[in-house]
């Protein structure tokens, strides 16, 4: 039977960390590597992507009036594709519409975003109505929710809600 090498170990204080080697570390690349959320585990996030008419304008009343802000911006060869904005956990990718299936195809029809809110919904709408936005209807209580709804500039529908509590 092979007798197993003794390990030489470093003597180390008690308040220096314990360093290893990197020859004997081998490393995940970062896209191997697991998500720092230990436990966390199914579908994790969702970004809704919106075909538009006009990207930047409809990117620009997200920003304007909903209070998104640019994540990202898509061009290539110097040609604007759209982009994605975001508010809080809320991620919208909007792309500019090619106009491959015609131009006067109508969007948004049979898509509404449902999005919840820890803010004050009546003060959310407000903020939007003072910023040009009408509301498709004013906050409601139905559902367990006080809830609002609005339309984007492309007819997508976006219900914005904020769970009832118990008083």
């Amino acid at each position: 039977m092979a007798k197993k090498a003794k390990r030489q170990t470093r003597a180390r204080s008690k308040s220096s960390p314990k360093v290893r080697s990197r020859a004997k570390v081998a490393r995940k690349p970062a896209a191997v590597r697991k998500p720092a959320a230990v436990g966390a585990k199914g579908l994790q996030s969702v970004a809704a992507g919106f075909t538009a008419n006009d990207a930047a304008a409809s990117i620009k009343w997200y920003c304007d009036v909903l209070g998104f802000s640019v994540k990202e911006r898509w061009e290539q060869e110097g040609t604007f594709l759209g982009g994605s904005v975001a508010n809080g956990g809320v991620t919208v990718n909007i792309g500019q519409d090619d106009w491959k299936l015609g131009r006067d195809r109508k969007k948004g029809q049979g898509v509404r975003l449902y999005i919840t809110t820890a803010g004050d919904i009546d003060k959310y709408a407000k903020a939007i109505t003072s910023k040009g936005g009408t509301l498709d209807h004013e906050p409601k209580d139905e559902w367990g929710f006080r809830a609002f709804g609005i339309t984007d500039p492309d007819g997508y529908k976006i219900t914005v809600m904020r769970p009832l509590t118990n008083k």
